[in-house]
Parts: C-alpha cells; sequence; structure tokens
C-alpha cells in the first residue's frame, strides 16, 4: 500500500516547489468561486476552499493542469450543481494527472445522458480524502486509463445513480489500479454500491450497505483482476434489485491474474436469498475466502472448487445490534472461535490491520485476524 500512494503522489513529488502557490477561495478572499481559482491554478498549486462560502452552486469546470491540490478549510466545502455540469458530464471534469481533492462535497449532478456525476476522472492517478458524494446521477467515474491508479480514503457515498442501473455510488473503469479503504457506500438508487473494472482492486475495511437503498450488487467486479477484499462489511438490504452482493469476473472479458482473495469480511443478506460471493463462469482460478461471516445467504461463494476456511457461516453470528448495522460480534458469539491468522499472497499481506468505524474512520485491529469477520474485539 505504501507503494501504491508513493506511485499516486510521485508527480506531486516532482513539483517545482519554488513555484507552488496557495490559491484561496471564499467570502473576501481574491477568488470568490472555485473554478474561477482552478482555472488560474499552475501544476503544483493548492486551492483552498473555505466552507463558511457553503454552498458554491453552479460551479462547474474542467482542467487539464497537472498536481493540483483542492481541500475544503473551515469544514467540508460543499459544491452543489444547482443544474449545472461541465461537458455535459459531471461538476468536476478533471483530465489533468496526480490530483489530491480532501474534504469537499459534491451533490446534485444531472446531464441528459443520466450519467452526470460529482467527479468524472479522465487523467491519471486521484487520491479523494475525507470528500461526501450524494444525490447525483453518478457519484464518481472514472474513465478507463491504463497509467491510472485511483484511491478513495474516508470517503462517504449516499444515494446516487439515476435509477437505470447503469450509474452507480462509484464506476471506475479500466485502470492500473483501485484503493478503496475507510469508506462508506449505501443507498444507491438501482445501481451499485461499488463497481470496478480496475486490474488491481483493494477493498479494504470499508462499509458497503445497501440498508433502504435499492442498489444492486454491493460490490461488482465484473472483469475480475487481482482483487482483495479484506475487513470489509457488505449487507444488502430487502429492496435490492439483485439478490447477490458480492460479484467477481460474471461479465467475462476477464483480466490478466483475476484471483480474488476475501479475508475476514463480514456478510449480511437481509433479502435471504442470493450468492454472498457469486463468480462468473469464466473465472478459473479458486476463490480464496478465509475468516469470513455470512449470515443469510442462499450460498457463501458461488463457485465450485473456491478454497474456503475457518468461514463463520451461520443463522446466528451474534451481531451486538444487526438492525441497526452495527455487525460486531457480542462475547459469546460462536464466530470469535473460528478465524486463523491468514498469511501472504502475491506479497500482499491478508492479515487486517485496521476495522471500520462508522463513519468513513478506522481504528487498529490487533488480534491479527483470528475473530471471523470484519471486527476484531
Amino acid at each position: 500500500m505504501k507503494a501504491l500512494l508513493a506511485l499516486l503522489t510521485l508527480g506531486l513529488a516532482a513539483a517545482p516547489v519554488a513555484q507552488a502557490r496557495t490559491l484561496h477561495v471564499g467570502p473576501g478572499q481574491r477568488y470568490r468561486m472555485p473554478c474561477q481559482a482552478i482555472a488560474a491554478a499552475r501544476p503544483g498549486d493548492v486551492i483552498d476552499i473555505d466552507a463558511r462560502g457553503n454552498p458554491y452552486r453552479g460551479d462547474v469546470c474542467a482542467w487539464s493542469t497537472d498536481h493540483l491540490t483542492i481541500v475544503g478549510v473551515h469544514g467540508r466545502a460543499h459544491l452543489e450543481a444547482a443544474g449545472q455540469s461541465s461537458e455535459s458530464k459531471a461538476i468536476w471534469v478533471i483530465a489533468g494527472n496526480d490530483t489530491t481533492i480532501e474534504n469537499i462535497e459534491f451533490s446534485g449532478a444531472r446531464v441528459p445522458d443520466q450519467n452526470g456525476a460529482g467527479i468524472r476522472q479522465e487523467g491519471a492517478n486521484l487520491l479523494l480524502e475525507h470528500c461526501y458524494f450524494h444525490d447525483n446521477q453518478e457519484g464518481i467515474l472514472a474513465a478507463d486509463n491504463p497509467a491510472s491508479s485511483i484511491v478513495i480514503d474516508s470517503s462517504v457515498f449516499a444515494r446516487n445513480g439515476a435509477g437505470d442501473g447503469y450509474s452507480h455510488n462509484i464506476y471506475i473503469n479500466h485502470v492500473r489500479s483501485f484503493t478503496l479503504r475507510y469508506s462508506y457506500s449505501t443507498d444507491a438508487r438501482v445501481g451499485h454500491l461499488v463497481k470496478s473494472r480496475a486490474l488491481r482492486n483493494y477493498i479494504l475495511y470499508d462499509r458497503l450497505t445497501g440498508e433502504q437503498g435499492t442498489d444492486s450488487y454491493e460490490l461488482d467486479l465484473p472483469n475480475g483482476g487481482l482483487s482483495y477484499v479484506i475487513g470489509t462489511i457488505i449487507e444488502q438490504g430487502t429492496n435490492t434489485q439483485n439478490p447477490n452482493m458480492l460479484a467477481y469476473g460474471e461479465e467475462g472479458d476477464l483480466s490478466p491474474d483475476s484471483r480474488l482473495y476475501a479475508v475476514n469480511d463480514t456478510f449480511v443478506n437481509d433479502l435471504h436469498h442470493g450468492d454472498a460471493i457469486f463468480v462468473g463462469s469464466q473465472v478459473t482460478n479458486p476463490v480464496f475466502a478465509e475468516n469470513d461471516i455470512s449470515a443469510g445467504s442462499t450460498a457463501f461463494v458461488s463457485q465450485p472448487g473456491a478454497r474456503t476456511s475457518h468461514d463463520c457461516i451461520t443463522s446466528r453470528p451474534g451481531f451486538k445490534d444487526a438492525q441497526d448495522y452495527d455487525y460486531e460480534l457480542t462475547t459469546s458469539s460462536r464466530c470469535r472461535h473460528v478465524g486463523v491468522r491468514p498469511g501472504f499472497q502475491n506479497g500482499f499481506s491478508l492479515a487486517p490491520r485496521f476495522q471500520y468505524v462508522q463513519t468513513a474512520r478506522h481504528r487498529t485491529r490487533t488480534d491479527g485476524g483470528t475473530i471471523a469477520g470484519a471486527f476484531g474485539r
């Protein structure tokens, strides 16, 4: 993971420090609206957006400037589309490379072709931290870019989707790698909570819960890829449009080295029908699932020959408060006693180091995975 982040931020480090500036946006500042500052920015600049000017309504733009860092200050800065879009795509269309965005809220994006996004990512490499995407037709939509790594950290996605099944809370197309960690995706409108076609996927310590929404898959990896799903809570609500929860390789056209590792995850199927992990028929490498909890699904893994071990598959997992989506285990839960310490695969440690904390936070996990599921205490 450190190597991945180093790669993502390489361009930022290479920007000429002497030329970097901080541009301020908000009441009483030189730039009244964010897109004014973005248009004036040079590679390596930092743009501070003052949340005391919220909401920034109808301010949409596209740019190709590299190495920009855009940060909400004095709270989370809110960009409200108010019927506007850039290039009929999104609130922000990012063609520049090596972009960092922190503490920004995106809402209300709508376009005629039904995929208006908070962000349309077209350049290479994006880091999102502590952001909030809600009530857009698409939360974030990343276009094909084989040179790109996308990292989403400690962010929230809710109620995105046009209701057509083709728009989602998070939709990452063919990129080099996608990392989602410590984040919360919920209540998508018919589409998926998370969909990624990346060559490599790192889904780490997240909460992907359908709850009262009408989402389809909670996690969809339709072209496979080398994928790690670790320490993640995955819940399917009763209003789902698809009974399966984690779909892997179901569209075929598999990416090279398509292997799925699902370790110390908690699957809760409130529909009580469908598979926790649904695997496409073209996937030949056996799915590796260890130390998981599965409750409510018809089957845990659909693939014959999947390597499953030390999983807690039960109708009574002993959650503290499942009705309130609290899937920590009671002291008497049988799932506390079935896990083992996971090893390494492809040089990547499968042992859970953290556990998700609501909302979009995390804390250190100390059991090393010996307690089944996403929570280690």
